[in-house]
């Protein structure tokens, strides 16, 4: 007798329990507070202190901070591009996920998974503020306020064992409702190119966990009212999220082709020595030349490097070092070009060759001796005079691959922006040629007395370069690039950068200094890289900002 209590006991424990939870759970789900009253609606004016404390989340930024401006217009594009935006992100939604689901066909007897509707509803997102940020690099960096309560229609579609099961948010089974997010993301579009759209990538990331609401119903209940369940589903998302795009992790999204950039950076270093030349032809009436040659890089638009001139010689020597910076050894070809030189009136060519730099091998030298031509046409059979040969020594020191990450603060305290760098391990920077890169990228609130007709220019070490001249304006815009090769790292050096004004007429005041600012090129070699706003010298609110860079081979 006691066994069969016992064994009742037991089953209706297991009958009971299992029946009162599911009882009660439909009880607490489908339970409604008797007392809901409407809301009071009020004008924001006649609110108190404390009533604006507890809806300030829900005010917009562009309303509590003033760096984030209002962006109705943006909002009105959204709402009208939506049902295209709709179905480009869908259609990408489609292609990201299909390879991830593959990965799961013929696992857990699933032999397909695909999503039967997808459409991301009828609501857009409303963008609450917008904060643009002045940096001192190339590249436009926005971070909108992002809101979105949206009706999403997901049917995702699992066959499995030959039986369809469908997932789905509009009907009984599973439904998601009342959908809202929160995020304010850091856009970055960089870097800016001359080839349209003007930008290469969209790097996006986010600053700081974002707010996800969701409400999820299975059978007409909402199983997100189960006590502890909201927050350990909001915890993980959260969590998902941050690890993903949360600072300094970021999704890059191409926009253009590297091969369609037509920016190229210096990769290394020509170093040419033109030695001597044999046999050249007689271009003056005494029987005798004046030679010299003239060094230029294809796809360049420096000006050629030149030898001096040997009066006089048609064997002249010349043991002669350039350095001619290169960008790309694959394509770029060495172009010599010996010219007899007259005083009076044009050179006289007497013959050019060439030299294509993949013959090239990287950091080790390499000698030439070459037969003159008379153009470019080597096929050419009528032309068999003989021109002389050149004698030159080659070799490409391609730059050091550090791996420098040059990141800077969005705002400095000054409000003029700076810019930091990480050296590279050991001392091998501060010894060494190297490449010294100065970009002059403009100048705000320049005046001058006269004219204000602004260029500017760069001396180092006795070289004079200078910018072209923008006519009338106090905030100029040059962007232009200058480099100087260099035997070795510029210790305790300063470089000069003037901005000047020039007349468009002749006039005794056709030139007048509009301020200068002298740079130490110390912590350029120790950090490898500059970029800063400085205050013009004799000026009164004169402000240049130059980015210069050091790269050593």
């Amino acid at each position: 007798m006691g066994f069969l209590n016992a064994f009742l006991e037991f089953l209706g424990f297991g009958i009971g329990l299992p029946f009162g939870l599911l009882i009660g759970f439909f009880l607490f789900v489908y339970s409604k507070p008797k007392d809901v009253k409407d809301p009071v609606v009020r004008p924001l004016h006649e609110l108190d202190t404390d009533a604006l404390l507890d809806i300030l989340p829900d005010i917009p930024l562009w309303v509590k901070c003033p760096d984030y401006e209002r962006v109705d217009w943006l909002n009105k594009f959204l709402l009208d591009m939506w049902p295209y935006l709709d179905k480009a992100i869908c259609a990408m939604i489609r292609s990201t996920t299909k390879p991830m689901f593959a990965e799961y066909i013929g696992k857990y007897k699933i032999e397909a998974i695909e999503f039967e509707h997808l459409t991301l509803g009828t609501l857009p997102p409303i963008i609450q503020g917008l904060k643009v940020y002045e940096t001192m690099e190339k590249d436009l960096v926005m971070e909108p306020a992002i809101r979105w309560a949206g009706n999403p229609n997901i049917v995702l579609v699992l066959q499995l064992l030959s039986v369809r099961l469908r997932f789905q948010t509009d009907s009984a089974s599973l439904q998601l409702v009342d959908l809202q997010i929160f995020a304010a993301p850091r856009v970055a579009l960089k870097p800016l190119v001359p080839t349209f759209p003007c930008f290469a990538n969209i790097v996006v990331s986010l600053m700081e966990r974002p707010h996800v609401d969701f409400g999820l119903k299975i059978l007409g209940g909402d199983v997100m009212s189960i006590p502890g369940l909201y927050r350990l589903v909001q915890d993980m998302i959260k969590k998902q999220l941050a690890s993903l795009y949360l600072w300094p992790q970021t999704l890059d999204i191409p926009v253009l082709d590297a091969s369609t950039m037509v920016i190229k950076k210096p990769v290394g270093i020509l170093h040419v020595k033109v030695v001597r030349a044999k046999k050249l032809l007689k271009a003056d009436i005494l029987g005798t030349s004046d030679p010299f040659v003239k060094l230029s890089l294809t796809g360049e638009k420096l000006p050629a490097k030149k030898t001096t001139i040997k009066k006089r010689n048609l064997n002249p020597e010349w043991n002669e070092n350039f350095k001619l910076v290169v960008k790309d050894p694959e394509s770029q070809v060495l172009q010599l070009q010996v010219f007899d030189w007259d005083k009076v009136g044009g050179h006289d060519r007497l013959g050019m060759q060439f030299v294509p730099l993949k013959v090239l091998t990287p950091r080790e030298t390499k000698e030439f001796t070459l037969d003159l031509l008379k153009h470019t046409n080597i096929s050419d059979s009528q032309d068999k005079k003989q021109r002389g040969q050149i004698v030159l020594e080659l070799t490409y020191v391609p730059f050091r691959e550090d791996s420098i990450e040059f990141s800077g603060p969005l705002d400095g305290n000054d409000g003029r922006g700076s810019a930091s760098g990480r050296s590279s391990s050991g001392d091998e920077s501060l010894s060494g040629a190297g490449l010294l890169s100065v970009i002059v990228q403009g100048a705000e609130d320049v005046e001058g007395k006269n004219h204000i007709n602004p260029y500017a220019l760069v001396l180092f070490r006795g070289e004079r370069k200078r910018t072209k001249k923008i006519k009338k304006t106090r905030d100029p815009r040059w962007n232009e690039e200058f480099q100087f090769t260099l035997d070795q790292p510029p210790l305790h050096e300063l470089i000069r950068i003037e901005v000047m004004s020039k007349r468009t007429s002749f006039s005794f005041r056709s030139k007048e200094s509009l301020g200068h600012v002298e740079i130490n090129l110390d912590d350029v070699v120790h950090n490898g890289r500059i970029n800063h706003k400085y205050h013009l010298i004799d000026s009164k609110n004169g402000v240049i900002h130059v980015e210069i860079r050091w790269i050593t081979v």
